[in-house]
């Protein structure tokens, strides 16, 4: 079962993000072979971080808990809240497949929270710009809740463009980079 799962930083925990990011990355080692995509959200300065977005392959949502609430940033309080949802490799492939490789252009979270029927299931034109892309589903996957996107496009509106707009309550777009050791 695959998770996708955002950590949203306290605006006053940078120090105590970069005194732990040692411990993160070794907790986030014991999870490599698991590990679909991961990477921080970026302010629009690109310099300070606001979240952290791992999306993973894991047994069940008990499984995904344990991962998301185990972190040593959320044991210790860096972040002010957890998102964790069922979601659907759409793609099938990691964002270490990703064509466009690590760097170059501009890479954006897109999340889009829905509320009725389900919208963007398919994958939509411009494939080779996604990282990642998927729906967010309850912890049984039978409900569809939103829909999450890794994407390389020139600015944040081209990168929301890859959702249907009146479709979702809210549309959050977020600067993001590829995560892990360098």
């Amino acid at each position: 079962m695959e998770f996708f799962c955002y950590h949203r930083d306290r605006s006053d925990s940078l120090a105590l993000r970069e005194e732990l990011l040692e411990e993160h990355w070794s907790y986030m080692d014991g999870y490599g072979a698991e590990m679909i995509a991961r990477g921080p959200t970026m302010a629009g300065d690109g310099e300070m971080p606001t979240g952290s977005v791992h999306i993973v392959d894991l047994p069940d949502p008990a499984a995904a808990r344990a991962f998301a609430f185990g972190e040593p940033g959320y044991q210790a309080g860096v972040y002010r809240e957890v998102m964790l949802r069922r979601w659907h490799n759409t793609l099938g492939r990691t964002m270490w497949d990703f064509p466009g490789g690590e760097t170059g252009g501009n890479r954006y979270l897109v999340l889009g929270l829905g509320a009725g029927p389900a919208v963007d299931l398919d994958v939509p034109p411009g494939r080779d710009e996604l990282i990642a892309y998927g729906p967010l589903l309850s912890d049984d996957g039978d409900t569809w809740l939103g829909t999450a996107a890794l994407v390389r496009a020139p600015d944040p509106d081209t990168a929301r463009a890859v959702l249907t707009p009146d479709r979702y309550a809210d549309i959050d777009v977020h600067n993001w980079q590829f995560g892990g050791r360098s």
